[in-house]
C-alpha cells in the first residue's frame, strides 16, 4: 500500500491542509491571507460547508462540521473528503494535512477515512498509468493520536488488500494463487497462516468443497488463518468465514441473463472481506483472538462437473441433494462452517456473496443479514451504521427450513422461488452448533459504477465493519 496516515504535533504553513472546524471556529486563526479569510466567511454565511481555496502553491480546504455526532453527519463528512481527494490530486498535491479545530472525536477519522479510501487504484494491468498524486496524509487533532492513527492505517491497508483482491482477475487469481498472495501476504506479521490443498481437502471429507471443484481444472483450497494476541480478551475465539467462488460460471446450470457472468471474479469478495479483516487484525495489534476461514475454488461446467441432482456427503455427515449446481457458496460454505466446530466459537460471522435475492431486496445500500444470535448481532449494526456498511436484518424463522426438505438426502440445497436469500441462510445455519450471523454481501460488494469513497468495482466491503466490532469488543473485553 503506498499511501500512509500518521499523527503530528506541527505543520508546515506551506503545505496543502484540510482544515475541520465548525461555524463558531474564527477563520482569522487559520492560516489564510485576509482576503482568504474573508472569503470562507463569506462561504461559510452561504452554508457551504465544503470551501475550496487554490493559492497556487499550496491547496486549502475548510470543511465546516456539524456539532451532532450523527452517523449521518459522519457520512456527509465521508462524502465531502471524496471530493478533497479529486481536487488535490487534480491539483497534483502529494502530502495533506488534516488540521482539527473542532471538538467532535470523529471527525478526523471520518475525514481521512475517506480520503484515503477514495484514493484508491487498481492500475496493475494499465500499460498507461494514471497514477494518483495524493501519497500521505498527516494529522493534527487534539482528539486523537499516533495509536488511532496507525489503527486507521491498518484499516485502510485491510481495505486495499480485499479490493486488491476482488478486482484480480480470475486468470491470475484462482483458488491455488490465493493461497499463495495470503502466505506472501501475511509472512511479515504475527498472522499464523495455513493452506490446505485438493488431497488434504478430500482426506477431511469435505464434499461441499470437492463437488463444487469437479468441474475446474485447478484445485481448491482451503485457508485457515489465526490472530491470536498474548492477552486476548475474549476466552474463545471469533471465527470468520468467507466465500471464496474465484469465478462462477454456474457450474453446469450454468447462469442464463445477460450480462450475470460478467462480474463473477467478485464472487470471493466473502473470502477478500476475510482476508483483509485479519490483516487489519494484525497490523493495528487488536486485542481480539480472531480465526479466518476461507474456501476457495472456481465453479465450472468441466467434465467431470457435479450434476443436478447429484447427492453430497458434506464434512459433517449430512448428505444434501443438489438441485442447482449454482448454488455453490453454500456448498463451499457448509464445509467451513462445520469445520469451524472445532474451535468452539463465541460467534462466527460468515461473509458472502450468496444470492442474488438479497441484492433484489436491500440493493447496493445495505448487506442483508441473518442471524440466531440476536445479542451478536446488535452491536454490529451498530459497528454498520457508524460506518456505513449498514445491515438489514431478515427474518430467519424456522418455517424456512421447510422449503429446504429432500425425498432422497437430509436436504436439498436450494428452496423454491421465493425467499432465497433467506433459504440459503437456513441451509448455512444447518451446519452451526453456535452463536452465528450469515452476511450477504451480494449488493455491495461489487459497483458498475463509481459510488462516492466506495469507488468503482471491488469496494472492500466488511473489513470496516468487521474492525469496527472488534474494537467494541476489545474496549468492552466481550468474551
Amino acid at each position: 500500500m503506498n499511501f500512509t496516515i500518521s499523527h503530528q504535533e506541527t505543520r508546515d504553513p506551506d503545505k496543502s491542509v484540510a482544515y475541520l472546524i465548525t461555524k463558531s471556529t474564527p477563520v482569522e486563526n487559520l492560516s489564510f491571507t485576509k482576503t482568504e479569510a474573508a472569503y470562507v466567511n463569506q462561504q461559510i454565511e452561504k452554508n457551504d460547508k465544503l470551501i475550496h481555496i487554490n493559492s497556487y502553491f499550496k491547496q486549502s480546504f475548510v470543511l465546516v462540521i456539524e456539532d451532532s455526532h450523527s452517523n449521518e453527519q459522519r457520512e456527509k463528512l465521508r462524502k465531502h473528503g471524496f471530493d478533497v481527494c479529486q481536487t488535490a490530486n487534480k491539483h497534483k498535491v502529494a502530502n495533506l494535512m488534516i488540521e482539527d479545530k473542532t471538538d467532535n472525536p470523529t471527525a478526523w477519522e471520518d475525514l481521512a477515512e475517506s480520503i484515503a479510501l477514495s484514493n484508491y487504484q487498481f492500475l496493475k494491468y494499465l500499460k498507461k498509468k494514471d497514477a494518483n498524486s495524493l501519497k500521505s496524509l498527516g494529522i493534527i487533532s487534539k482528539n486523537t493520536d499516533s495509536k488511532n492513527t496507525d489503527r486507521l492505517q491498518a484499516v485502510i491497508e485491510g481495505v486495499y488488500f480485499a479490493r486488491d483482491l476482488v478486482n484480480e482477475p480470475h486468470s491470475h487469481l484462482n483458488a491455488e494463487h490465493f493461497a499463495t498472495v495470503l502466505s506472501e501476504k501475511y509472512k511479515d506479521t504475527n498472522l499464523k497462516s495455513d493452506s490446505l490443498y485438493k488431497k488434504q481437502i478430500e482426506a477431511l471429507k469435505m464434499g461441499g468443497i470437492i463437488a463444487v471443484n469437479k468441474g475446474s481444472e485447478t484445485g481448491p483450497t482451503f485457508n485457515i488463518v489465526e490472530w491470536k494476541p498474548e492477552n486476548p480478551t475474549n476466552s474463545k475465539p471469533v471465527v470468520l468465514v468467507g466465500k471464496g467462488v474465484m469465478f462462477d460460471t454456474g457450474g453446469l446450470s450454468l447462469k442464463p441473463t445477460k450480462g450475470s457472468m460478467d462480474l463473477m471474479k467478485s464472487d470471493m469478495a466473502g473470502a477478500a472481506a476475510v482476508a483483509g479483516t485479519m490483516l487489519a487484525l494484525a497490523e493495528s495489534n487488536a486485542q481480539v483472538h480472531v480465526i479466518g476461514l476461507m474456501p476457495a475454488t472456481d465453479n465450472r461446467p468441466g467434465k467431470d462437473a457435479y450434476l443436478p441432482q447429484d447427492v453430497i456427503h458434506m464434512h459433517d455427515g449430512t448428505t444434501v441433494e443438489v438441485l442447482n449446481t449454482d448454488a455453490e457458496g453454500r456448498m463451499i460454505l457448509a464445509d467451513a462452517l462445520s469445520y469451524a466446530k472445532q474451535y468452539e466459537p463465541s460467534l462466527v460471522i460468515d461473509l458472502a456473496t450468496l444470492t442474488g435475492a438479497a441484492e433484489v431486496a436491500v440493493g447496493i445500500k445495505a448487506i442483508a443479514a441473518m442471524t440466531n444470535s440476536s445479542d451478536n448481532l446488535e452491536p454490529l449494526k451498530k459497528s454498520g451504521f457508524a460506518r456505513h456498511e449498514r445491515i438489514a436484518e431478515l427474518p430467519f424463522w424456522d418455517d424456512y427450513k421447510e422449503e429446504l426438505k429432500s425425498d432422497i438426502a437430509d436436504m436439498k440445497n436450494v428452496g423454491g422461488r421465493n425467499a432465497g436469500a433467506i433459504t440459503a441462510g437456513k441451509f448455512l445455519e444447518h451446519f452451526t452448533d453456535y452463536p452465528y450471523i450469515h452476511l450477504d454481501i451480494a449488493g455491495p460488494a461489487f459497483l458498475e459504477s463509481a459510488d462516492n469513497y466506495r469507488g468503482k468495482n471491488g469496494t472492500g466491503i466488511g473489513v470496516r465493519l468487521l474492525m469496527d466490532f472488534f474494537y467494541f469488543r476489545e474496549q468492552n473485553k466481550v468474551n
